[in-house]
């Protein structure tokens, strides 16, 4: 729709609002990035390796049911931002519990993983221009990272990929006083993860705070699914802080921050997504306090879903894919185009089979993935099926 302006200067031809929309839109179709919302029945009887149910915990009885006392007792909603009505008891709990279990001081839950680390990121930078603060990043972090970074209003140093040597000379040439390390644990695409033992000796080396996002490490890594900082050392470390989501291995919804019980207090006072966001939803505390008792009685489970990803890689591998090397229990095989990746991931759920599939720009080196999450509580024949199912469909190389 075009309407035509001779208000001033002589007419002229003026698009409607949203017209540019149709072109964006042409272009994802040309470029093969349209991305579709796919509602699923709960019954949906696919192979699910397309998830973050790490340890399958997610219909698990112990949890559903936790979800739903919870929200039998306390209501369908938290009422208000955790300032006003929105913090219960439960979250208390789960907050004290979420603490001991990953080996830090405290906790303060969000209403997602997303909110936390935007939290972390604006709250943890010294406001005091005289002082300044750079954020050093990994080149490779999750969005929610970057979107962090990009609010913080601090300058942002992007870094190679899992490199002390990079994170040093940054930290060293800094003009500004303060600075603050931010890296994934687990990177989400690959599944490799970040030399944090390394990373945490530059930090310390250079007077730097070290900010973990362990979303893929919590429940996985560590002893007993404890998370990336207790594997490194790392845990309760003053200097250090995590933020980790309860939507992967604790099967529920939303996020936290942990680490030194100053710096929880801080975003309570500081922290915009804490403050004017509504709390997390009772059944979803719940949920997550019940998953999290689950796992501290079932340790196990943290093995075996990285076992379960190791045994996904080497098959695959054997089979000729290009497959990463998961160092916890995301696996993904690459694929040469956006329109392949789209094909071979259909072609697996049509044989009863549901993966993940990143295209760019979810990917930044522009090559296509499918995208495995290993489960704790797949089957050894599962395992063999899936594999079955992914090199029986690959597109020619």
């Amino acid at each position: 729709m075009t309407a035509t302006d001779d208000t001033g200067g002589g007419n002229r031809t003026a698009e409607a609002p949203f017209d540019w929309l149709d072109a964006a839109a042409d272009r994802r179709r040309s470029a093969g990035l349209v991305r579709t919302l796919r509602p699923r029945p709960a019954d949906e009887e696919l192979l699910n390796l397309a998830g973050n149910d790490y340890l399958g915990l997610v219909r698990h009885p112990r949890v559903t049911r936790a979800a739903a006392d919870a929200a039998l007792r306390w209501g369908g909603g938290a009422t208000g931002s955790r300032l006003v009505t929105g913090s219960t008891e439960l979250h208390a709990e789960l907050e004290a519990e979420l603490a001991a279990f990953c080996g830090a001081e405290a906790a303060l839950v969000f209403s997602s993983g997303y909110t936390a680390n935007l939290a972390a990121l604006t709250a943890l930078v010294d406001p005091d221009p005289a002082a300044g603060t750079v954020i050093v990043s990994d080149a490779l972090n999750h969005a929610s990272l970057i979107d962090g970074c990009r609010l913080a209003r601090a300058r942002v140093a992007r870094v190679a990929h899992r490199s002390p040597d990079a994170v040093r000379a940054e930290l060293a040439a800094r003009p500004e006083r303060r600075a603050l390390l931010v890296t994934d644990s687990v990177f989400s695409v690959d599944g490799d993860a970040a030399p944090l033992a390394a990373h945490a000796a530059a930090c310390r080396d250079h007077g730097a705070a070290l900010l973990v996002d362990d979303a893929h490490g919590l429940g996985v890594l560590g002893p007993g699914g404890s998370g990336a900082l207790a594997a490194a050392g790392l845990a309760g470390a003053p200097d250090v802080v995590a933020t980790v989501t309860l939507s992967k291995s604790l099967g529920s919804q939303g996020g936290a921050v942990l680490g030194p019980r100053r710096v929880i207090e801080h975003l309570v006072q500081a922290a915009r997504t804490f403050i004017f966001d509504t709390g997390l939803a009772p059944a979803s505390v719940g949920a997550a306090l019940g998953a999290l008792r689950l796992l501290r009685e079932e340790p196990e489970r943290a093995e075996r879903a990285r076992q379960v990803a190791r045994e996904l890689s080497s098959r695959l591998a054997a089979a000729g894919l290009d497959v990463s090397v998961p160092d916890a229990a995301v696996v993904s095989v690459r694929v040469h185009s956006p329109e392949a990746a789209l094909a071979w991931a259909a072609a697996c759920r049509e044989r009863g089979l549901l993966v993940g599939c990143f295209r760019p720009p979810s990917v930044p080196d522009r090559w296509s993935r499918l995208r495995l999450t290993a489960r704790a509580d797949l089957t050894d024949d599962q395992i063999a099926r899936a594999v079955r199912l992914i090199t029986g469909t690959a597109p020619a190389r």
